[in-house]
């Protein structure tokens, strides 16, 4: 009857269904619980029966464990515009004592919700990790990467329980590694990775683990080749570059480029050992692997100039390999920037320039010209003539505008002379500091806590948040908005707590260098928000209620929050501050509203938990504008990231 979509029917079904709630059968009672979800969602907007919730958050006492964890999903998804079900003291130790009784599935789902829970002391919060010590053990990797998750979010301000805990949950991530199921796989290994943020090294022990086999798909031994890369130390570099460098001849192009530059990527550190094994796989003329040992080349003459003089070395004979562009490109920049360390050089760079008129890369002939002319300051008498044909060609008879337009630069430039010419391209040939600007520097376990066992683990922060402010998404479990002031015993959600909440100051005033620097973000502007349109309380709360969460976001933050100063910073974009948590206050709150020139309300909450994490933001639209929530959520943004940089 629940699943039937006939005009009327919701008011023939409110009675079975509390009947059903009630009934001995403990299967009746898991259909009726989920019937009451199937109804609640055929009556759209209409308001939420409170009887039905009370009955339903009384059956989370139920004796059968299907039924308790059917009640928690059914009240996640009436309550949904409201933030899901609220867990409390009484409901999470309960929940807690019923665990053994649930399977491997009902689990999973209870200790997700319980990150809605926070201990309200030191003894309660060990309490509850000592109950959850066993699910680590657990042979279901859904209830070892929860049970995971809740411990590193419980344990936040307890890094050495954190680490603790990673160290023990590091065999199911392993078995989970060498999983038969694909995707299964996958995930650990991304998890994998992202331990290695906070703990590098923290599987060097068990490197083979992550050793490819044949019948594995490609997308899985791309990760483990980047995890081996993050495992190297001196007692495994051997074995290591052993195998990857038999990767290097796999049937697959695009996995055996990626083992040569994870080679490459070792390089930096063991130099000598990944350059021999580079040079030997161009013995091995083809012509992938010739290409993608030369972009190796480059970037290591770039970022480890010790390694200058063996790439020189071993270039020679490359050029009638490689067919590709990015091949192409890499080995006429090493002959242009090094020619003068390899003695062919100017006779390879002559060869291209002879075949200038059917390259079919216009890239190509781009790097050509600015390759022979740095050349031509080392070595001019070797690359006059040469450099003056392919001007000539370039300016005369090339088609592509780019191309022409670098070879009058060129042109020009050796006009203005020859010291003007080497002021212009005599750049350092190499930069090491760029190789550290690569490197992942060591973060706090906090900084990923929220992400663990979600899709943002796998997708990767920017491109999951850039996912997810596509369309509406459901609140997310750990950082609901108003999570913690949902309950049918709280106040409302602007007024809870006045100790914590404070009035707006309009009048703060606020540096005229931070304003130039919030105004020059194009953003802000081209949404048009309209100034000194601020809502009131009551009705700011009785819209949020009514909508749905369009994006959710994570920021970095550290030290405390200066309200003065993020209020004043706000009211320079036209956004409008409604209440704020006092500073220090834990959790810290902040409510706005803005809106644009057509009336589109754009509702936010920030959340930050406690110093130095994340900064939670929820942002709800009154209309579906996919462009204005971009452009408000990128000023948004722009206006934390800078408040943040001048805190720090």
């Amino acid at each position: 009857m629940c699943d039937l979509r006939m005009p009327g029917i919701q008011e023939y079904l409110q009675q079975p269904l509390v009947c059903g709630l009630r009934d001995k059968a403990s299967y009746v009672r898991r259909a009726a619980v989920l019937g009451c979800a199937k109804m609640v969602k055929l009556q759209g907007d209409c308001e939420v029966d409170g009887a039905l919730v009370n009955e339903l958050y009384s059956l989370l006492r139920d004796q059968d464990p299907i039924v308790v964890v059917n009640c928690l999903r059914a009240l996640e998804e009436i309550l949904k515009k409201e933030g899901g079900v609220v867990i409390n003291k009484p409901i999470a130790h309960h929940l807690l004592n019923r665990m053994p009784d649930l399977d491997q599935w009902g689990q999973s789902e209870v200790l997700t919700f319980l990150l809605r829970y926070k201990p309200r002391s030191e003894d309660e919060l060990f309490d509850i990790l000592n109950l959850l010590d066993a699910y680590l053990k657990s042979s279901s990797p859904s209830v070892v990467m929860a049970a995971t998750k809740l411990f590193l979010v419980l344990a936040r301000e307890y890094p050495d329980v954190q680490a603790d805990v990673l160290v023990r949950v590091k065999g199911p991530l392993l078995s989970a590694c060498t999983s038969e199921s694909r995707e299964l796989c996958f995930t650990a290994l991304c998890h994998v990775r992202q331990i290695l943020r906070s703990l590098p090294g923290h599987f060097s022990s068990h490197y083979k683990k992550f050793f490819c086999s044949y019948s594995e798909p490609h997308y899985i031994k791309c990760q483990k080749m980047e995890v081996l890369c993050e495992l190297v130390n001196d007692e495994n570099v051997q074995q290591v570059l052993e195998e990857l460098k038999g990767y290097c001849t796999d049937v697959s192009v695009e996995l055996a480029q990626g083992a040569i530059f994870a080679i490459a990527n070792i390089a930096r550190t063991y130099t000598e050992q990944c350059v021999g094994i580079l040079t030997e796989l161009l013995g091995l003329q083809q012509e992938h692997i010739t290409s993608a040992v030369v972009r190796a080349f480059r970037d290591l003459a770039w970022l480890c100039p010790q390694c200058t003089d063996a790439v020189c070395q071993a270039l020679p004979g490359c050029e009638d390999t490689i067919q590709d562009s990015e091949g192409k490109q890499a080995l006429i920049w090493l002959l242009g920037t090094h020619g003068e360390k390899i003695p062919n050089a100017p006779y390879v760079l002559e060869d291209f320039v002879e075949n200038v008129k059917s390259e079919a890369f216009p890239a190509v002939r781009m790097e050509l010209l600015t390759a022979l002319l740095r050349l031509f300051l080392a070595r001019p008498a070797e690359c006059q003539d040469m450099l003056g044909r392919l001007l000539h060609y370039c300016i005369e008879e090339e088609q592509d505008m780019a191309v022409r337009d670098r070879a009058l630069f060129c042109y020009r430039l050796l006009q203005a002379g020859v010291e003007e010419v080497r002021r212009v391209l005599c750049s350092p040939k190499c930069d090491p500091s760029l190789g550290l600007l690569g490197d992942q520097s060591k973060q706090p376990v906090n900084a990923w806590a929220l992400e663990f066992n979600t899709l943002a683990t796998v997708y990767g922060r920017e491109r999951w948040a850039l996912a997810t402010a596509q369309q509406p998404v459901d609140p997310s479990y750990s950082c609901s908005p108003c999570a913690d002031s949902r309950n049918r015993d709280t106040e409302s959600l602007v007024s809870e707590g006045n100790k914590e909440i404070l009035e707006v100051h309009p009048d703060t005033p606020m540096p005229e260098g931070n304003k130039e620097l919030l105004k020059a973000h194009p953003d802000a502007g081209s949404l048009s928000l309209i100034p000194d349109v601020s809502l009131a309380a009551e009705q700011f709360e009785k819209t949020w209620l009514s909508l749905d969460t369009s994006c959710q976001l994570s920021l970095p933050w550290c030290g405390p929050v200066h309200a003065d100063t993020i209020q004043t910073a706000l009211r320079v974009v036209h956004i409008q501050t409604i209440a704020m948590s006092k500073a220090g206050a834990q959790p810290w709150k902040a409510y706005l509203s803005a809106q644009d020139d057509s009336g589109c309300l754009f509702l936010t909450e920030l959340l930050l938990q406690a110093a130095d994490s994340e900064l939670q933001v929820s942002v709800k639209q009154s209309k579906a504008k996919p462009e204005a929530l971009q452009s408000f959520i990128s000023a948004l943004r722009t206006v934390l990231e800078a408040v943040a940089g001048l805190q720090s």
